[in-house]
């Protein structure tokens, strides 16, 4: 998809994208160069946010995309959408640090829901944010998400994850219905 208003082209990753979308990932959460955006990690959680092999599965995946979000031929977002049974999930979503703030969050979020809506038929979104995320939450809260009060815990010790430097991460679900 194209779409000339915002100057983003919208495709399906592959493998070749895989290097280039850890890098993004990684900077639009954790280390130095995500304090240069909002959605910055680095103050809660160390070390990496993926790995090569945890986006390529999501590359892979037979009930799912990762999209992609490019402009002028360069990588600056990208999303996961994937369907699960009666609702679809929303994860994976970074944004390239010196973009955000100006709306492209919004613009792709909104795509991601419109897909998972005509390609699924689902009426519902889910994703998981990390619970003292507020600042997150709120922008999510302001697109329609609400809080569920459901919580999974963080995987502590597992360092695919991240180094927690804080012992109260757990990750709350937030949805929104899609209509």
């Amino acid at each position: 998809m194209d779409t000339a208003a915002t100057g983003l082209t919208f495709r399906d990753a592959t493998d070749a994208d895989v290097d280039e979308l850890v890098a993004l990932i990684e900077s639009a959460y954790r280390g130095d160069a995500s304090r240069a955006g909002w959605t910055t990690e680095a103050d809660i959680l160390q070390g990496q946010r993926t790995d090569p092999e945890g986006v390529l599965a999501v590359v892979k995946s037979p009930d799912g995309r990762l999209l992609t979000v490019e402009r002028e031929g360069r990588i600056v977002a990208c999303c996961q959408v994937e369907h699960r049974g009666e609702h679809a999930y929303f994860g994976m979503f970074a944004v390239s640090p010196r973009l955000q703030g100006a709306g492209l969050g919004k613009v792709i979020l909104t795509e991601a829901e419109r897909l998972a809506r005509e390609t699924w038929g689902v009426t519902e979104m889910h994703m998981t944010v990390i619970s003292v995320r507020d600042d997150l939450i709120a922008w999510y809260e302001r697109r329609g998400y609400r809080r569920t009060g459901r919580m999974t815990p963080f995987p502590y010790g597992d360092e695919r994850f991240g180094v927690p430097q804080r012992d109260d991460l757990e990750f709350e679900l937030l949805v929104k219905e899609l209509v």
